[in-house]
């Protein structure tokens, strides 16, 4: 698939099963992630790859931040499957350094970047994923269990893996509705 072709029909896909990448797959999947805009040359990236025994290791930071805020048995019981939905999930972290030039805002922003691109190199590769977000990036419990500090930002969770079935189709939207000329 050729690069305008993958842009232009991105669609994330929920349905993972193994395998997942790894070896050179993971490899281009963590350089594409480098490569993103990167003002100042700070990388302000970290990325935690969780699979097998990580998978569970999530589970159980994800757990303990619903259990501490004292949630139903049916929210405890999703947290505790979330990471079980695919063969890998990569946190793509923030890490910013102060900066005169380059607000932590822009460092965020280039960490978003790096998770769009590792996405990218996973479908180029046969691969699929989802970026899923949610209240749990920002609970203290799941910031201290990854070593987010001050700043620094959980961006997203990117589940990877061999997709299962085809991506529903793109939606058509007019540029119009989005597009503005000064």
């Amino acid at each position: 698939m050729d690069a305008l072709e993958l842009l232009l029909n991105r669609r994330s896909m929920a349905k993972l099963e193994g395998p997942a990448p790894e070896g050179k797959a993971l490899e281009n999947i963590i350089r594409a992630g480098l490569r993103a805009p990167d003002h100042g040359n700070l990388t302000p990236w970290r990325f935690v790859i969780a699979q097998g025994s990580g998978l569970q290791k999530l589970s159980a930071i994800l757990v303990k931040a619903a259990e501490m805020d004292k949630s139903d048995e049916a929210v405890i019981t999703k947290v505790k499957n979330a990471p079980f939905r695919a063969p890998m999930v990569i946190t793509v972290i923030a890490k910013v350094t102060p900066h005169v030039k380059v607000p932590a805002i822009e460092q965020h922003l280039s960490a978003g970047c790096a998770v769009q691109a590792m996405q990218m190199a996973a479908v180029a590769q046969g691969f699929q994923g989802i970026w899923r977000s949610g209240n749990w990036m920002f609970h203290p419990e799941v910031r201290a269990a990854f070593g987010v500090e001050g700043e620094d930002e959980i961006v997203g969770f990117l589940y990877l893996g061999t997709p299962m079935g085809s991506a529903m189709p793109v939606p058509t939207r007019s540029l119009g509705d989005f597009v503005e000329y000064l």
